[in-house]
């Protein structure tokens, strides 16, 4: 028997990075020498005490069992603690927090949790790829806000089709800025939470990159910003911060209205997290954050020593103010992907094309900093040897 997949299924958006890590494999195996400036994922190992925290826990009979739906109240706590501490920002941790398995599930769920099929949500474009799979899967309507480094990548709401304003219900923003690097301000959550207001739009906020800034710079939340509970959420995940990626723990915070819709759809698909990595995350959380400081430090020396090695062959980066990537502009001629398959068949460096993160993504490429010297100076050299540079 054959079985297909549902129509829903079958209009998810194909898997970018699935895409990218074939092309860099392919030319791996041909023996070359990759320095792969294309991926996102955190490169340093998880702190010792997370670590210890969850071996400690994982021998605990009690944390065998079914976790509590909503996750522990404890976890609740310490990250409404977290924002108290870090941000100056008050939650209530059994009615303004929900626990996520990773960010990624609350950003694709929340569609379903907040709209009907065919109510429009509004995007940022360029933007991280797995957004679109939560408008497929919820079979909502998509309105691209197209974002450009003439605005310092954040959204104009006064140049948005009037149109399409009336009919939206639900915007995410994601700043610091995957794959951009770029930071929101004040000034412009101020702007986001008077917009959301008087067009009574739903405000998702992801702020997976907020423990990274740069220049001593630390990124804004968005809860930070007066009213900002009125009309939405952020959400925060531990992947970045603490290098817990693989371990998949997250929370969203904000609006009881919001946060108690996530919490309802994930009663009906999950069974919370495994409470050993629970215990974990609040060991992370309730930590004086020293290790998350030094991971940033070695962000910020990576970024300086890329943007050195890259200005040195005449490639001037987008001035990114967080996240562990660099924005880069394409030469005349080429398209980003035409660029990308460039680098990767001439000088075995791979990049990421922007349009793999919308079309306003066109004319870049995003690279990782993910890596240390002196391989930023090697990959910058080969590519300065292509000559497009001057």
């Amino acid at each position: 028997m054959k079985f297909e997949e549902s129509k829903v299924l079958q209009h998810l958006p194909k898997q970018f990075f699935a895409n990218l890590v074939a092309k860099v494999n392919a030319k791996a195996a041909t023996g070359a020498d990759v320095i792969n400036l294309g991926q996102g994922n955190p490169d340093q190992p998880t702190p010792d005490f997370i670590v210890k925290a969850m071996q400690k826990a994982t021998a605990d009979p009690a944390d065998h069992k079914y976790s509590l739906f909503r996750g522990m109240p404890r976890l609740k706590q310490a990250a409404a603690d977290f924002y108290k501490r870090e941000y100056g920002v008050d939650l209530d941790p059994e009615k303004e927090v929900a626990i996520l398995g990773g960010s990624k599930i609350g950003l694709v769920e929340l569609p379903f949790a907040l709209l009907n099929p065919g109510d429009t949500m509004l995007l940022p474009d360029p933007g991280y790829p797995d957004y679109l799979s939560g408008v497929a899967l919820a079979q909502v309507k998509l309105e691209l806000m197209s974002l450009s480094a003439d605005n310092h990548y954040l959204p104009d709401y006064q140049q948005l089709d009037p149109k399409v304003v009336e009919q939206a219900k639900l915007m995410y923003l994601n700043y610091p800025h995957n794959p951009t690097g770029a930071v929101a301000t004040p000034e412009f959550y101020q702007d986001t939470v008077k917009f959301a207001k008087a067009h009574h739009i739903g405000v998702v906020q992801d702020f997976a990159y907020g423990a990274i800034g740069f220049d001593g710079k630390r990124p804004v939340s968005f809860l930070q910003t007066p009213g900002a509970k009125d009309v939405g959420i952020e959400t925060y995940t531990l992947s970045k911060s603490y290098n817990m990626a693989g371990w998949r723990i997250g929370f969203a915070v904000g609006n009881a209205d919001m946060i108690e819709a996530i919490n309802l759809i994930q009663d009906h698909l999950f069974v919370s997290v495994f409470p050993a990595i629970q215990d974990a995350a609040i060991a992370a959380l309730n930590s004086d954050q020293s290790t998350v400081k030094t991971l940033v430090a070695r962000y910020q020396q990576r970024h300086d020593d890329f943007y050195a090695a890259a200005r040195k062959i005449g490639w001037e980066p987008y001035p990114s103010g967080g996240t562990f990537y660099a924005w880069m502009p394409v030469p005349k001629g080429y398209t980003s992907e035409e660029f990308a398959d460039l680098l990767l068949d001439k000088c075995a460096v791979a990049v990421a094309p922007g349009t793999g993160f919308g079309k306003s993504g066109e004319g870049f490429v995003r690279i990782g900093l993910l890596i240390d010297e002196p391989r930023f100076t090697e990959a910058c050299e080969r590519i300065g040897k292509l000559g497009l540079f001057k």
